[in-house]
């Protein structure tokens, strides 16, 4: 459809590119398909590795922290508090007469199940293989290899005692019977 000037001359309509010619390119065209495509790719890759470099666990617990005073602890109790948020039983008993407060992985040295504090048969289960400790996380039955590992504790300068998880003692290799592994009663 044509229209006329004032001096009698046909003029064509222009056309003005819209939305439908920008979609026209980018889908109607084998090579429009292809960088769409190309560029729906790399827009993913780009939000996968960036999704690489933010953390997993950003509420962490810290290593260090503190649990009370030793005489929050009565000879045979074992503390079920700081289970869930630091992975930790806190045990006043003994090993090999040596009495003391010491702090135990909850994590069973099986297959890594977090184990649970039966009181009722003063012992930790774990629940998925079957395997059970001492309250002083010596392995009695089921099939785990080896003892709860403890943590590192001190009496911090506040009088509290300090758990340190960086630092861990295991049974088997001697090492429960240094003097961080526990704080003597």
């Amino acid at each position: 459809m044509s229209t006329k000037t004032e001096n009698g001359e046909e003029q064509q309509p222009t056309s003005k590119p819209g939305r439908r010619g920008i979609l026209t390119a980018m889908f109607g065209s084998a090579m429009g398909l292809g960088f769409t495509a190309l560029g729906a790719a790399a827009g993913l890759w780009t939000a996968g590795t960036a999704r690489f470099f933010y953390n997993n666990m950003p509420n962490e617990p810290p290593n260090r922290f503190k649990v009370g005073f030793p005489g929050d602890y009565p000879a045979g109790h074992v503390e079920t508090r700081y289970k869930q948020k630091y992975g930790v039983w806190i045990v006043n008993g003994s090993h090999r007469g040596r009495k003391g407060i010491f702090a135990l992985s909850t994590v069973c040295t099986h297959l890594g199940c977090i184990t649970v504090w039966q009181k009722s048969e003063r012992k930790f289960k774990c629940p998925c293989h079957g395997s059970g400790f001492f309250n002083d996380g010596v392995n009695f039955e089921g099939p785990a290899p080896r003892p709860l590992p403890r943590f590192a504790i001190r009496i911090g300068g506040d009088g509290q005692l300090e758990i340190d998880k960086s630092k861990t003692f295991r049974e088997e290799l001697g090492q429960w019977d240094d003097p961080d592994s526990f704080v003597p009663v």
